[in-house]
């Protein structure tokens, strides 16, 4: 039965995974920062907080 014959098939499986592993890091290097890392400072409301309870 050929198709019991783990060699055809486990060679198959490795060359779909080393395909995938090399070009899976250019597609999610892609996706790498998204947004602006430098923080943006909002300089609308900057007034203390005074909890009533306290």
């Amino acid at each position: 039965m050929p198709q019991l014959d783990p060699m055809p098939w486990f060679s198959i499986l490795f060359v779909s995974w080393l395909i995938f592993l090399a070009f899976s890091p250019i597609k999610v290097s892609k996706y790498i920062n998204l947004n602006d890392p430098t923080p943006k400072t909002y300089k609308g409301l900057n007034k203390f907080w005074s909890w009533p309870w306290s």
